[in-house]
């Protein structure tokens, strides 16, 4: 019996691993880190860590694994990678269920919207009592940071809304057809509605109090691999902070880059967009903060336990690293590229390039599931 219960679990690892294809970077006698992503806008700082040497800087073997949405909080869990960013709400409820990941150190602000028709009645969140709001998936960060903005506002999301699922590249259609009165959805679909003139924005996380200042996005590591090599995993921590800096310095660089290395489908127009609407300025603070309070707002819009201690849950979700602080942030410094700025006029070429291509481009969402 015991080994058919050992069989059976390694098989369901095994299905939960197939969804991630590794392709490794090669540095011979270095400890050897698994990075995860999916192939966001927001996984900037993950690319050019790899693509400007940080990770070897820090004495790593960077090996890049490409996760699918549907199991990557497992596959992160189950040890198929060690290190990535991601989104501090999209873990939280699994840390409170017990999932043994920790945040170490924030990445950026600013990717999530709720927005609503230029044209309609929908101005302010308290208009979205009893309305249809479409999401790109139950349980998303969309769909998270939508819930939390409700349940600040006194409304509650699980009576007074009505909650529809599209794709995340759909959502514009839904409200082109009058099938939903707003959109809660992320970086960069936020900007291409925005840039087509279908939407306004009704909350917004890089503009809007208290969420303009909140880190959305922290490095996020699987806790049986620091508890084995905390080492590696400061060293780790510190080349992502260290992308991130390199992406608000050179926004444009970045984004480029990621589009012709191919680590997601997108073009530079939307992408430069997309990026330059995110705030790269990574923080330890800033993240253990950001964990206290998406904590505290998740469970006033009922998406955590009532019974949890939220100062408790907090502190089982971050960990402080050695050689990983503010005053390290503060006294990095990166190159500046000349051509690695945001163009004044970058939103009007991605009005000409929406305009060329009839409004139709190709994008990989940030913190969205893609349409499969």
């Amino acid at each position: 019996m015991r080994f058919i219960q050992l069989a059976g679990a390694t098989a369901a690892m095994a299905m939960l691993l197939t969804g991630c294809k590794k392709s490794s970077e090669t540095a011979s006698g270095s400890m050897k880190v698994r990075i995860g992503y999916i192939g966001l806008t927001c996984e900037a700082p993950i690319f050019m860590a790899l693509e400007k040497g940080f990770f070897k800087e820090e004495g790593l073997e960077a090996e890049m694994v490409k996760c699918e949405w549907a199991n990557y909080k497992d596959v992160l869990a189950l040890g198929g990678f060690d290190v990535t960013h991601h989104l501090i709400m999209y873990f939280l409820k699994p840390v409170e269920q017990g999932l043994d990941v920790k945040f170490t150190a924030g990445i950026h602000r600013g990717c999530l919207r709720v927005q609503a028709p230029f044209n309609g009645a929908v101005r302010s969140v308290q208009d979205l009592r009893g309305k249809r709001i479409g999401v790109p998936g139950m349980g998303t960060p969309p769909f998270i940071f939508a819930n939390r903005v409700l349940g600040a506002n006194g409304i509650d999301p699980s009576k007074e809304i009505t909650w529809r699922v599209f794709p995340a590249g759909e959502l514009g259609l839904a409200l082109d057809k009058g099938e939903v009165d707003a959109v809660a959805d992320s970086e960069p679909i936020g900007s291409l509605l925005i840039a087509q003139g279908k939407v306004r924005n009704v909350a917004d996380q890089a503009l809007d109090a208290p969420y303009k200042d909140e880190y959305c996005c922290a490095v996020l590591v699987n806790g049986k691999f620091l508890a084995k090599n905390p080492k590696a995993t400061a060293a780790a921590t510190r080349a992502l902070l260290k992308g991130a800096k390199w992406v608000e310095t050179n926004p444009a660089a970045a984004a480029r880059l990621s589009v012709q290395k191919k680590y997601l489908a997108s073009n530079p127009e939307l992408n430069t967009v997309a990026i330059s609407h995110l705030r790269y300025i990574p923080s330890v603070s800033g993240a253990e903060n950001a964990v206290k309070s998406a904590a505290a707002e998740m469970k006033k819009a009922g998406m955590l336990s009532s019974t949890t201690d939220v100062s408790d849950l907090a502190k089982r979700a971050f960990v402080h690293l050695d050689g990983v602080t503010d005053g390290w942030i503060d006294s990095l410094q990166v190159e500046k590229l000349a051509d690695g700025q945001v163009p004044p006029d970058q939103d009007i070429r991605l009005a000409a390039e929406l305009a060329a291509t009839d409004g139709v481009v190709c994008v990989s969402t940030c913190c969205a599931p893609r349409k499969k």
